[in-house]
């Protein structure tokens, strides 16, 4: 604007200047203005045609030029820039990729539904073949089916709703979206039910039954385990507990010398602690307390097929700690593999005695009060959420570990497959399921519970795993399986457990898998297997127990079975 301003200034002066020269001279004709004249007035004619004849060659050139442009040139690459014409490009790619998106999404809805019609009328078909079941599981049924229904019609319409998203994508710009979240006029009302389908169990703590345990200080059971690994020991602790209350004592937990190290993997002052008051105490701090060892009497809970489960064996190395004992009794006939269903007052009965020290082995197999002793929490009276849990050490870690690879919501799944082949063949139905129908089983699991990984628990064989996770398809989705992977010094999610010596301790380790598990959002488990049951107790105990919660292939049968031996 400034250079413009003072060129208009110096032209404003200069004809300023000529009108002064104007007036103060006389007016002379130049050489070629007198030319000029002349010749203007010689050739008026031929000024004229030459005028006529660039007008008309202008009007027809034009006009060819524009037809030029229009037959042999792109129009929108004349009078678009190339960034435009890109543009174009990428929207048509992403409308071309929503579109097929949708039209998969739309497959998905459709076989969604067919499912649900196919599961509706056979179960209604089932259930209407065999009257006699009718009157005593007819509520339950159509409560379980309405609930089925609901769950079903609800994800259909939210699928519908993102095959709406996705069709709208490219049309959006900026700020500016073709529909309002939830204002529209069309959105239906759910009455507050959720798409949720794997919520929580209410475990209905406030109607729990349990009785006291308030033992005797100079009266003790001495625990007895001798069935199966790990898991099978703390289930038979748990019940070793539950008859230390009934005869009002001390629980003497075994020593890891003729058992495991269970204050490697459990807390036992925090036994104590929701108790208020001493109930359990070690083998090593009853050894410090009394002078001399001695069982008063050795109680066998089994009779068959041998006293006490107990063989001599392990009677050495109890003599070896430098406990004596008298000889094996059993109150009772009583079948280890077919228990009886026992009651409190039978174990009073029975089992009660004045002399200090007695033993009880092994219970794993008791059927003792079994309604009152699986509800959650334990039968009894205690102010914490379970009795038997992990140690704190134990605990962090697996948060430690969720938070680094999993996050709050994930599926777990308890693969057992080592030894278990022929022990589930044995069983009517079998347990030990092809990898590609326990992949279908896992999906349908995971779909329900819309987890985007799954915690594996396993002893399979890599061949096994890595064909199991290509099969874990979920919406075209692979869902990754995650398992602990080996120490590594970067990784500090475990550096818990390696600064307190417990890194590399198996039973540390599947404490630790039982704990990532049982803190799961919704967990599959493995039929017959007391890992798993352990779990399920977690689970129950911690208010974490999902509606989705199920064994593998739950009431399925597996498609192959190999023949017995």
């Amino acid at each position: 604007m400034g250079r413009d301003a003072s060129s208009s200034d110096e032209d404003d002066t200069l004809i300023h200047q000529n009108d002064t020269k104007s007036d103060s001279t006389p007016q002379r004709r130049s050489h070629f203005e007198f030319d000029m004249e002349d010749f203007q007035t010689r050739v008026p004619a031929r000024r004229f045609n030459v005028s006529f004849n660039r007008r008309c060659l202008i009007v027809i050139v034009i006009p060819l030029l524009i037809l030029v442009l229009f037959f042999f040139t792109d129009i929108r690459s004349v009078f678009s820039s190339r960034f435009f014409t890109l543009k174009l490009g990428s929207l048509d790619d992403r409308v071309r990729e929503s579109e097929l998106r949708a039209l998969y999404l739309l497959k998905q809805q459709r076989l969604g539904l067919f499912s649900m019609w196919n599961r509706t009328l056979g179960s209604l078909a089932n259930h209407t073949s065999s009257p006699s079941a009718v009157n005593s599981s007819e509520t339950q049924l159509s409560d379980r089916l309405f609930e089925d229904f609901k769950a079903e019609v609800l994800k259909q319409i939210s699928l519908n709703k993102e095959i709406q998203d996705v069709l709208l994508l490219p049309h959006q710009s900026g700020n500016l979206s073709l529909e309002t979240d939830g204002s529209d006029i069309g959105n239906p009302s759910f009455g507050g039910f959720s798409l949720d389908r794997c919520k929580k169990v209410d475990q209905r703590f406030s109607e729990r039954r349990t009785i006291e345990w308030k033992p005797k200080s100079d009266k003790y059971l001495f625990a007895i385990c001798l069935s199966g690994q790990m898991s099978n020991h703390l289930i038979c602790i748990e019940k070793h507990m539950f008859f230390a209350a009934v005869l009002n004592r001390v629980l003497i937990i075994p020593s890891s010398k003729v058992d495991y190290q269970y204050n490697r993997v459990l807390d036992i002052k925090h036994i104590n602690e929701c108790l208020g008051r001493s109930v359990v105490m070690t083998f090593e701090e009853f050894y410090d307390k009394k002078n001399h060892l001695h069982i008063d009497r050795f109680f066998c809970y089994f009779s068959l097929p041998q006293n006490c489960y107990v063989d001599d064996d392990h009677v050495k190395k109890l003599k070896g700690l430098g406990i004596s004992m008298g000889k094996l009794e059993s109150p009772w006939i009583e079948d280890v593999k077919k228990p009886s269903k026992r009651t409190i007052q039978d174990v009073q009965t029975k089992f009660s005695s004045n002399d200090d020290v007695i033993a009880i082995g092994d219970v794993f197999f008791a059927d003792v009060e079994q309604e009152l002793v699986m509800q959650p929490g334990g039968p009894l009276s205690h102010k914490c959420k379970t009795l038997i849990e992990p140690s704190r050490l134990i605990m962090i870690t697996a948060q430690r570990f969720i938070q680094t690879f999993l996050g709050k919501d994930y599926a777990a799944f308890h693969f057992r497959r080592h030894g278990f082949l022929k022990f589930c063949n044995a069983k009517k139905p079998s347990c030990f399921y092809p990898i590609p129908q326990a992949a279908d089983c896992i999906s349908r699991v995971v779909e329900k519970a819309n987890t985007p990984v799954i915690y594996l628990s396993t002893d399979a064989a890599e061949s096994e795993t890595s064909l199991l996770q290509s099969l874990i398809v979920v919406n075209g989705r692979v869902v990754p399986l995650v398992m602990r992977p080996a120490r590594n010094s970067a990784e500090k999610w475990d550096a818990l457990l390696y600064r307190h010596g417990l890194d590399g301790d198996s039973q540390v380790e599947a404490m630790l898998d039982k704990t990532i598990c049982a803190m799961s959002t919704v967990f599959i488990g493995a039929s017959g297997s007391t890992f798993t049951e352990d779990i399920l107790r977690l689970r129950k105990d911690w208010g974490s127990a999902s509606v989705c919660d199920e064994y593998l292939c739950q009431e399925e049968a597996p498609n192959f079975i190999a023949d017995n031996e």
